[in-house]
Formats: C-alpha cells, sequence, structure tokens
C-alpha cells in the first residue's frame, strides 16, 4: 500500500515575525504568510539574508517567532511548552544540513540510529539498517564519517533525518557543499523517500537545479514571500 500523504502534517506561518536582538537588530521574517500542504515538497529559493534558514528553524522548533503563528498540522509550534518542543523536534522533524553535521566517532549505523535511541526506541538498530539499505550505504554501516565521500555523508544525514520516523523533513542548502552529481543524486534521493514514505519536505536552496524538483517554489525577499 502506499503511503498515505494525508499522514504528513501540513504547514501554516500566519504574520511571523522573527527579529533576532544583538549589538543591531536584525528583522529575519517581516509578517510572513505561507501555506504548505500535506505531502508536498516547497522549495524556498531567495538571496542571502531573505530569511530561509530562519523559516526552516521556526518550523523545527529550533527557534520561536517573535510574533505570529506557526502550526504543523494542528499544532500550534511556536506556543508548545520546552519539554514537549524537544520531542517533537526529537519525534516529528528531520533534519538535513549543509553540512551534515555527522558525529565523527561515530560509526555510519550508530549515526543514523541515534535519534531513535534519543527517544528510547528498541527497533532502533533494525530502523538503521532498513534506512541504510535504502539510501544504498549498508555496506558502509560500520565506516566512520571522515571515511566517507561527501555524497555518502549527506545520504547518511538523510537516513539519520528519517531514523526517527518524522513526517516533516527540512532540508538547508543539502546540495550546498556537493560537486553537481553528488547533488543531483542528492535531490533525487530527497524527492524518493519523500514520495516513498509520505513526508512533507521543505528545501532551502540557491540552486535552481534543486528548486525545479519541487511540486512548488516560494521566493523570499526581506523576509516575505514574494
Amino acid at each position: 500500500m502506499p503511503p498515505d500523504p494525508t499522514a504528513a502534517p501540513s504547514l501554516s506561518f500566519r504574520s511571523v515575525t522573527k527579529i533576532y536582538a544583538g549589538g543591531q537588530q536584525v528583522l529575519a521574517l517581516d509578517g510572513l504568510d505561507l501555506e504548505i500542504d500535506a505531502g508536498e515538497f516547497v522549495a524556498l529559493v531567495g538571496e542571502s539574508g531573505s530569511g530561509k534558514s530562519t523559516l526552516l528553524h521556526l518550523a523545527a522548533g529550533i527557534d520561536r517567532p517573535t510574533s505570529g503563528e506557526i502550526r504543523v498540522g494542528a499544532r500550534d509550534v511556536g506556543g508548545l511548552p520546552e519539554r514537549e518542543l524537544v520531542l517533537y523536534r526529537r519525534r516529528d522533524v528531520g533534519l538535513v544540513f549543509q553540512f551534515f553535521n555527522l558525529l565523527p566517532h561515530l560509526t555510519v549505523r550508530e549515526n543514523v540510529e541515534l535519534p531513535r535511541r534519543l527517544d528510547g526506541g528498541a527497533d532502533a538498530a533494525a530502523r538503521a539498517s532498513e534506512l541504510l539499505e535504502r539510501v544504498g550505504l549498508r555496506a558502509r554501516a560500520e565506516a566512520h564519517p571522515y571515511e566517507l565521500s561527501g555524497g555518502e555523508m549527506q545520504r547518511v544525514a538523510i537516513a539519520r533525518a528519517l531514523g526517527s520516523g518524522a513526517r516533516l523533513l527540512l532540508a538547508d542548502e543539502p546540495t550546498g557543499n556537493l560537486d553537481s552529481r553528488n547533488g543531483e543524486g542528492v535531490l533525487a534521493l530527497l524527492d524518493e523517500v519523500r514520495r516513498e514514505r509520505g513526508v512533507t519536505l521543505l528545501l532551502a536552496t540557491h540552486s535552481s537545479a534543486a528548486a525545479s524538483r519541487a511540486d512548488r517554489t516560494v521566493r523570499l525577499k526581506d523576509g516575505r514571500a514574494a
């Protein structure tokens, strides 16, 4: 039976503003309104500083909005108590970064198992084996990240992002550190696992080739959807 895309969450950003305060205030998002359907693949494009990464961090619960509402499914993520926010990040969100963020002292298998183990899942090893098979790296399970190519590391990062069973996948410039061949392979894999597993995928990118794979492209400019 194919995955049910309605099991993936929709995302709603309503009048979302994010201001970073420091030596000088930075307005990262300025009353952003954006709706993303359950199971949709949306590419966020725009110049550096347009608010792409900030939007992903807010959706992931890594940061909170200064004002406005962020809903992931029926849940008001911006208003969750900290304990619930930790569980949300651990169970419901998969993150893929430009610089991989793998733990160098852990093997490939251990990196992929980690999110599920942190949540007490007894099936962490079995799930990691399944995911490594899916991304074509089961034979590299006992290697360490420094023994892998950039493309292999990013495939491990995708497997890790799915390790908790997350239905929301957030990718921040996942091809920015890869050559064109490996970048194309990573994009193809993201799209394939999105369809196979019925997840909502939000991709921040400068790459027109990456954006062309999405169901829809949203351009951000000065913290708003242009």
